[in-house]
């Protein structure tokens, strides 16, 4: 993956807007962990971050889209993701989903299996994804300045301990098949955080 991000290039389409509308649909009732924010929050700051990080429109659509296989309707929606906006942005999702059946297998396995995974994947994919994770930790770190400790009650797979190894385990896997800015701010993030819940 490159350093250098050309974001003057992209140009958004109908494709964009229509993908917009199939994540409000999609997670329309849904609600981020804990501080009961909409869930397209989430999902709109991904695809923020995927273009100010240099994504194309493709990268942006996987973006609003990165969650949908996975909490809402498994292979199906990725049937639907397909059908609608194409190959190329369902692999990206695909990349992007560490489980598409219910009920998903547990939690430590399923995350060593994504970290394991993130090497080999297409620098489309490790973008969406490093975006995705940027995007979460920059809210962990918000959150547990507002309520402290209280917040790893949100999370599974040990709580604190887990989730920060997830997330350091995690930037060495984007690390290792070369550079790009947004993984120095996720490490940059990161490390911010660890200091911080120390």
């Amino acid at each position: 993956m490159e350093n250098n991000i050309d974001r003057a290039q992209v140009v958004l389409t109908e494709r964009f807007r229509e993908a917009f509308w199939l994540a409000m649909d999609l997670h329309a009732n849904q609600r981020r962990k804990g501080s009961g924010t909409p869930y397209i929050a989430h999902l709109l700051g991904v695809a923020s971050l995927v273009l100010e990080y240099g994504g194309n429109e493709d990268e942006a659509i996987a973006a609003l889209l990165h969650d949908a296989v996975e909490d809402q309707g498994g292979k199906p929606t990725r049937q639907l993701i397909a059908e609608k906006f194409g190959e190329t942005v369902a692999q990206i999702v695909d990349g992007c989903t560490d489980a598409d059946t219910m009920p998903k297998p547990p939690w430590l396995e399923r995350k060593k299996s994504y970290i394991e995974h993130i090497p080999k994947a297409s620098s489309s994919v490790k973008l969406v994804s490093a975006c995705d994770k940027l995007y979460n930790v920059r809210t962990i770190l918000a959150d547990y300045r507002r309520i402290g400790d209280e917040i790893w009650e949100r999370f599974k797979g040990g709580k604190k301990d887990g989730s920060l190894w997830y997330y350091q385990e995690l930037v060495e896997a984007y690390k290792e098949s070369g550079s790009h800015p947004v993984y120095d701010e996720l490490e940059r993030v990161v490390n911010e955080l660890r200091l911080l819940v120390q």
